[in-house]
């Protein structure tokens, strides 16, 4: 039952994640740990497993498509990105360790999502201004600071990707999910070397990966595909009004904790 539940969450998750850009796990991990079915590091994981599947399918189809990519931001944004997950992680099982409480670090997490949400909201919403850096250092930073919160934050990528591409790269919003999603396959990859490496994958229940990949498979396709649909416009919609519902639902998982 729980594995069918995961399904679900993911399939929708990942379709909304590819055509905003968010990579699904903004929406994932909330939802998963409102359902409460597992710990906070087994949903971490799993939402990690989820959108890395789901970047991979959405970047290759996007690619397929004809879009144009700079390799070359690709290149650093995701050097950066694979520094910043491993960082994250690292971050994220000191906290575990040091805290000794699921919920204190959940409640972590929760909040600096919140305060990412809101960012990506009002930058999106008011069009503030728009810088033209094109330094590779500051690729490399950018990628740092989105794969460190993805990794950190289990989110895998979340609405700040696009938002800090867009001001500090004056992307247009579709653009800049196409490079959000390459630098969550790698923040997430980075994830999940440094879990084999370090505490290892036998902590989870790996039967659920079944559910997990199979619909992270079908949303990145479905997600891709309505991405090359959609209008500017629509896509700027899709992605404020899901910011919008995973703010209520990290306000109310948070409430829950207190």
């Amino acid at each position: 039952m729980t594995g069918l539940l995961y399904f679900i969450v993911i399939i929708l998750a990942n379709t909304v994640g590819a055509i905003s850009g968010m990579g699904g796990g903004v929406i994932i991990k909330p939802v998963l740990d409102f359902i409460g079915a597992h710990s906070v590091a087994a949903i971490s994981f799993y939402s990690t497993v989820a959108v890395f599947t789901m970047s991979i399918v959405s970047t290759a189809r996007q690619a397929k498509s004809g879009a144009k990519l700079n390799w070359k931001i690709i290149g650093w944004l995701s050097f950066g990105a694979v520094l910043g997950g491993v960082l994250g992680n690292v971050t994220f099982e000191w906290l575990l360790n040091l805290l000794k409480n699921d919920q204190l670090v959940q409640l972590i997490q929760i909040g600096l999502t919140i305060v990412t949400l809101v960012f990506a909201f009002l930058y999106t919403k008011y069009g503030w201004v728009n810088y033209h850096l094109n330094h590779v250092l500051w690729y490399l930073s950018c990628g740092l600071i989105l794969g460190f919160l993805a990794s950190l934050l289990g989110i895998g990528g979340g609405p700040i990707n696009v938002s800090l591409m867009m001001l500090m790269f004056t992307f247009p919003i579709k653009e800049a999910t196409i490079y959000s999603i390459c630098t969550i396959f790698f923040s997430q990859l980075a994830k999940l070397m440094t879990i084999a490496t370090t505490t290892g994958f036998g902590r989870y229940d790996l039967t659920i990966l079944f559910f997990v990949i199979s619909a992270a498979i079908i949303g990145g396709l479905l997600g891709a595909k309505a991405n090359n649909l959609l209008s500017e416009e629509k896509v700027t919609l899709v992605f404020q009004a899901v910011i919008l519902l995973v703010l209520v639902i990290n306000l109310y998982n948070g409430y829950k904790i207190f």
